[in-house]
């Protein structure tokens, strides 16, 4: 496990696209990952680290993916996970499917970041702002597509200057186990700290000088 001394008052928790698409039986994401949640246990590692947040008190950012009617039919250059999404109407605005898990939820004093349109919840969102505004310098990242959304924003937020921790069991990959596997090689690469949510939670509980349980 890295030693990483965070900084109490600097921590910040960003959970990406943990909403009924991915996670709810129903939501047309969720067949592709509900092999590879159950394997890594994601649901209920994220829900772990985000009660651990929450008593812990420091600041958590919800951001949630949607498309518009006119997204679906007028973006000009489609990549191929968004020709995936927009075949399929996936995380449509409004719909159930674009809504947050009942259980991995925003409560009232936390924040939710604009709809992010492209991989990198960085690029064009107030996500930054937002992060700078509440004082994050320590942003540790959960959630959802590991391969895609949450890769591409810690390496976005590492270059920006912000200290990442990447939690390699709050997630899963498109593309199953050897897919994982290679993401979690990677992390470490993009990263100021590879952990578990156990290994994090213990981490910044030490920063703050609260007991562990």
């Amino acid at each position: 496990m890295p030693t990483t001394a965070y900084e109490t008052g600097r921590i910040g928790l960003l959970l990406i696209d943990t909403v009924n698409e991915l996670f709810s039986e129903g939501g047309k994401a969720y067949p592709g990952f509900k092999e590879e949640f159950d394997r890594i246990g994601t649901f209920a590692n994220i829900r772990r680290l985000l009660t651990g947040a929450r008593a812990q008190g420091f600041p958590i950012f919800f951001a949630p993916m949607s498309y518009t009617q006119s997204d679906y039919t007028t973006w000009k250059h489609l990549s191929g996970i968004h020709r995936e999404m927009y075949d399929n109407r996936m995380f449509e605005a409004g719909s159930w499917g674009a809504q947050f898990h009942p259980e991995l939820s925003p409560q009232a004093n936390e924040v939710v970041i604009a709809p992010h349109k492209n991989i990198d919840v960085l690029a064009n969102t107030d996500l930054d702002v937002q992060l700078r505004q509440h004082n994050v310098e320590y942003l540790a990242i959960g959630g959802m597509i590991g391969t895609m959304c949450v890769e591409s924003t810690a390496r976005s937020a590492m270059e920006r200057g912000y200290h990442v921790t990447t939690i390699t069991d709050a997630t899963a990959a498109m593309g199953g186990r050897p897919a994982y596997e290679a993401m979690v090689l990677r992390y470490p690469l993009i990263s100021h700290a590879t952990l578990t949510v156990d290994e994090f939670l213990a981490a910044t509980r030490d920063a703050t000088g609260q007991p562990r349980p």
